[in-house]
């Protein structure tokens, strides 16, 4: 368990950095210095997020809690229940920065970060009960 939460903190880290030497090196490139900012700054999917009341699942292929999810949510038809946008975090680095803005606007530090991870539009959600949890409150309101 030590070992996969190391490996998930490292790659996270990484991506943070990776994340900050590209606005860094984007700002050097781009004929504005608030260009590369303002363009980080706006959601890549603001027109989803806005189609799905902002309900974001952060996911990692092989992530075996992220498959407990998986299995509910097809278990429930969740996916014709309640809007929300799925993101894969392990092979897409997008994504993951992604993931990382919204941990930290949550307060959660880049070392903590796991999936599944679940972005209501203003709240955290981290582990898959929680997570499910919040699928079948969204259902039940239904």
């Amino acid at each position: 368990m030590n070992k996969k939460l190391t490996l998930i903190s490292i790659l996270f880290l990484a991506v943070a950095i990776f994340a900050g030497y590209v606005l860094v090196n984007g700002k050097r490139d781009s004929t504005g210095p608030s260009t590369v900012v303002e363009q980080a700054a706006i959601p890549s999917n603001q027109g989803a997020a806005q189609e799905t009341n902002g309900v974001i699942l952060f996911y990692g292929d092989g992530c075996p809690h992220c498959a407990l999810v998986e299995e509910y949510m097809s278990q429930n038809d969740v996916e014709a229940k309640v809007p929300f946008v799925q993101k894969e975090v392990y092979y897409n680095k997008q994504n993951a920065s992604e993931l990382a803005e919204k941990a930290a606007a949550c307060g959660i530090p880049t070392n903590s970060i796991g999936v599944p991870f679940l972005w209501d539009g203003a709240a955290c959600l981290v582990g898959d009960q929680p997570i499910i949890d919040f699928f079948k409150a969204k259902i039940n309101q239904q």
